[in-house]
């Protein structure tokens, strides 16, 4: 697990005085805010975010240090991290969705599924993105209880029983 966690991405610029299009990936939106400022990437910029409203699939916002709108344009893909530290603790059967990136996916008896790529929600439940050993093909598998019984992160391993037919069974190795 890494000391920072991503908390948003700017989409663009929002009008022509500074302001951002802001996506948040926090469980309720406007807590992107909530951490104090943030910081890009390679952590060379630090940004105090003042959220000014909503836009279709974001948040607009004023970040500190950026007054035109050419510099908002210019921040245009930039992610926007958080020391892990100043996160609450998740609480039990929760995770941080960049925790699960990269951890290994079984199936009950042991075969591996693959890899998960991604964590992605559309609305009913979080579903993890599964990459299929030895392929670039993913597998979409619900992250429910039912599906996926057992998370260890500290052994980097998920124990999955998923519906059948969900995995092909040459994907299996």
């Amino acid at each position: 697990m890494e000391d920072r966690v991503c908390l948003g991405a700017i989409a663009g610029a929002f009008g022509v005085k500074g302001e951002v299009r802001l996506k948040s990936f926090t469980a309720i939106p406007e807590d992107v805010a909530a951490y104090g400022a943030l910081t890009s990437e390679d952590g060379r910029q630090s940004y105090d975010i003042t959220l000014t409203g909503q836009t279709k699939n974001g948040l607009t916002a004023r970040l500190s240090g950026i007054a035109t709108k050419e510099q908002a344009d210019a921040l245009r893909g930039t992610r926007l991290y958080v020391d892990r530290a100043r996160l609450p603790e998740p609480e039990e059967d929760e995770f941080y969705h960049a925790d699960l990136i990269e951890v290994e996916v079984f199936d009950t008896g042991g075969t591996r599924l693959g890899t998960v790529k991604a964590v992605h929600n559309h609305g009913a439940t979080d579903l993890l993105e599964v990459r299929l050993p030895g392929s670039s093909a993913t597998v979409l598998l619900p992250f429910t209880r039912e599906a996926v019984p057992t998370v260890d992160l500290a052994a980097r391993r998920i124990v999955a029983d998923p519906p059948d037919g969900l995995f092909p069974d040459d994907a299996k190795s």
